[in-house]
């Protein structure tokens, strides 16, 4: 079921259409990263984006801390790093070599860490995808994250001690959804984990939280009557092993790309309704027979197709 699903839940609403992007696999081991990493270099040409930005482990430190562009076009410029252990956080699946972001947002992150064993009783969080060095398109898993102001928060607490390096790369992630994919499992989701979300919902700094449709289900009969920050809870297809922070544009970031503002109200209504009907339909009805050739693939994003600084960041020291 879980590879159906992985298959399966790459559509997103775009504009009012139904769109394909790539699923995140916050949950693949280190094996299973290293395989799909090499196919994918395999097929794709060397000016593809994805590559040229992906071969990239060190940031653009020579130049100022900017988000250029789009979360999902776009590059980094000055990142800083989070570092991989703090007393509240530990940076799982290290060898992807993505806990890269604006320092804004490595601040926030620290902050939030911090404020994790107050408002949810955890001992604090673990944190999986930021963004690449100098961000952009990856090889594997994301559409976004490309300018280093998303993250992903696991939705498993961190542990008292410390993990090991075997521990990091190839934990299971806990799945906190119900099989039918209408609500949350019970067994896994509590309390704690709506308070930790609406806390990063709350801050001004956010712009939006990414949950799998039955998270938000959950969170919308746990909120109670202080709904603030609950409409920045976004339902988006996977999710449900992590929830996804997404910041604003810095302040003075002119080459930065926000996005809209989330719609007005808390987002639990006939929105989550048609959320949760279209999962249900991509994972549950029978698969259509397919008719005539399969469609050609779309070419890889170019660096072209980025915005131009990007150029002066991939070359830049």
């Amino acid at each position: 079921m879980l590879l159906r699903l992985a298959l399966v839940l790459c559509l997103t609403f775009a504009a009012g259409k139904v769109v394909f992007i790539a699923p995140a696999q916050a949950q693949s081991t280190a094996e299973e990263e290293a395989n799909r990493r090499a196919n994918v270099l395999e097929k794709t040409p060397e000016w593809a984006a994805k590559v040229q930005f992906g071969k990239r482990n060190t940031p653009a430190s020579s130049l100022e801390a900017r988000a250029i562009g789009s979360y999902a076009r776009g590059c980094l410029a000055g990142a800083t790093a989070l570092p991989v252990d703090g007393a509240t956080w530990q940076v799982m699946r290290r060898n992807r070599n993505r806990m890269w972001g604006h320092p804004d947002l490595i601040a926030y992150l620290e902050a939030f860490a911090k404020a994790a064993p107050r408002v949810a009783n955890w001992p604090g969080i673990l944190v999986g995808d930021i963004s690449q060095a100098r961000g952009g398109p990856m090889l594997t898993g994301h559409a976004s994250h490309q300018i280093g102001l998303d993250a992903d928060i696991w939705l498993t607490p961190m542990p008292q001690g410390r993990l090991g390096h075997d521990q990091r790369e190839n934990m299971p992630a806990t799945n906190m959804v119900r099989p039918d994919w209408m609500d949350v499992n019970t067994a896994a989701w509590t309390a704690s984990h709506t308070r930790l979300v609406l806390h990063a919902a709350r801050d001004r700094r956010v712009h939006r939280i990414f949950v799998n449709p039955a998270i938000k289900v959950a969170m919308c009969r746990e909120a109670g009557a202080d709904r603030a920050g609950l409409n920045k809870v976004r339902p988006m297809w996977g999710h449900n092993y992590h929830f996804h922070i997404r910041m604003a544009c810095p302040d003075g970031s002119e080459t930065c790309q926000d996005q809209d503002a989330p719609p007005d109200g808390d987002g639990c209504g006939k929105e989550l309704s048609d959320w949760l009907a279209t999962q249900q339909k991509a994972i549950f009805a029978p698969k259509r027979p397919s008719t005539g050739p399969p469609p050609k693939p779309k070419p890889p994003m170019s660096v072209d197709a980025l915005p131009a600084e990007c150029r002066q960041v991939l070359v830049a020291r």
